[in-house]
C-alpha cells in the first residue's frame, strides 16, 4: 500500500548543463499533473508528463524543473556591423564640424563609445541540443520520483497501520451489535407486557402480543445488515494486502460500511445498539478520512 503524498528533490549536473527536478504529490481522484519548466524546455513537457504517468497513478503532483546552461556554447555575441559603421560616421561628421579634419584615426576611446551604445552589440542563447537536455532531465526526474515512491510507500505502512486499527474496532462494535440483536425483540415484547399493565388491562391477549413482537423483530430485523458489514470489512482487510492501486476500492467499501450502519442505526430500537451504531459511525469516518489518501 502506498499513500498519495510524497516528495523528492534532485540536481544533475553534466557537461555544462545543470538540472533540477523538485516533485510534491498529494491526494487526487485521479493522476493530475502541474508542470513549472522554463519556456526552453517545454519541448520536453509531453516525455515528462508519460515518464510520471509510468511511476505513479493517483495524485495531484506539482513538478518545478530549473534548468541552467553553464557551456562556453550556449550564448553568442552578435554584432551590427551596419550600426557599428553609421557610428563611425557620424564621429567623423562631428569631427569635421570640430574642424579636426575628416581624416583623423579614431581612437579606442571611441570604439568603446560605439560598442557601449544600444543595439550595436547583443547576446543570443543559441539553440538547445535537444537529445542531449531531454536525457539530462529524465534521468534528473526519475531519481526525485524514486525518492517520492519511497516517501510513499513508508507513508502507506504507516496508513495501513491505522487502517487496520480502525477497522478493527468497527468489526468489534459489528460483533458487540450481532450479539444484542436477537435479544431486542424478546425486551421488546416485556417492555409491552409492562405497558399493558400499566394500562390497567385484566387480561392480556398472548396471540396478540406475539402477532405485536412479530412485527416488531421483523421491522428491526438487521440480520442482513450485519451480514454484509462482515463481508465489507473482510474485504477490506484483503485489499489492505493487495499490493497495487486499492484507494479506489477501499474508498467504494467505506461508503459501503456506513451506509450499513446508517440502516441499522435507522432500524435500531434499542439504545445500546444504537450507542455502538453511534461508535461505528465514528470509526467508519476516520477510515474514510485516511482512505482518501491512499493510492
Amino acid at each position: 500500500m502506498r499513500s498519495m503524498t510524497g516528495y523528492g528533490r534532485r540536481m544533475i549536473s553534466r557537461d555544462g548543463r545543470e538540472m533540477t527536478v523538485e516533485v510534491k504529490t498529494v491526494n487526487h481522484r485521479f493522476l493530475d499533473i502541474s508542470c513549472r519548466m522554463p519556456r526552453s524546455l517545454s519541448f520536453a513537457e509531453d516525455a515528462l508528463r508519460k515518464q510520471i504517468g509510468r511511476t505513479l497513478r493517483r495524485g495531484h503532483v506539482d513538478v518545478s524543473v530549473t534548468y541552467l546552461n553553464l557551456r562556453e556554447d550556449a550564448k553568442e555575441i552578435q554584432v551590427d556591423e551596419g550600426l557599428v559603421c553609421q557610428y563611425r560616421e557620424a564621429l567623423k561628421r562631428v569631427r569635421a564640424l570640430a574642424a579636426d579634419g575628416l581624416n583623423a584615426p579614431l581612437t579606442a576611446q571611441d570604439a568603446a563609445w560605439i560598442a557601449a551604445q544600444p543595439d550595436v552589440m547583443h547576446i543570443t542563447v543559441r539553440e538547445e541540443d535537444q537529445e542531449a537536455v531531454l536525457s539530462l532531465l529524465t534521468d534528473t526526474l526519475e531519481m526525485a520520483l524514486e525518492d517520492v515512491s519511497a516517501m510513499r510507500e513508508k507513508e502507506g505502512e504507516a496508513l495501513k497501520a491505522d487502517l487496520e486499527y480502525h477497522l478493527g474496532e468497527t468489526a468489534a462494535l459489528r460483533d458487540a451489535i450481532a450479539l444484542l440483536a436477537p435479544k431486542v425483540p424478546l425486551l421488546y415484547q416485556e417492555k409491552l407486557k409492562e405497558r399493558v399493565k400499566e394500562l390497567g388491562a385484566q387480561e392480556l391477549d398472548a396471540q396478540r402480543l406475539h402477532q405485536e413482537v412479530a412485527l416488531m423483530a421483523d421491522r428491526c430485523a438487521i440480520d442482513e445488515e450485519l451480514s454484509r458489514l462482515q463481508s465489507h470489512i473482510a474485504q477490506m482487510r484483503s485489499a489492505l494486502e493487495t499490493e497495487g492501486e486499492t484507494g479506489r476500492r477501499l474508498d467504494f467499501l467505506t461508503q459501503e460500511l456506513n451506509r450499513e450502519a446508517n440502516t441499522i442505526g435507522s432500524k435500531a430500537s434499542d439504545a445500546e445498539i444504537t450507542k455502538f451504531v453511534v461508535s461505528m459511525k465514528s470509526e467508519i469516518e476516520k477510515l474514510r478520512e485516511q482512505v482518501q489518501n491512499v493510492e
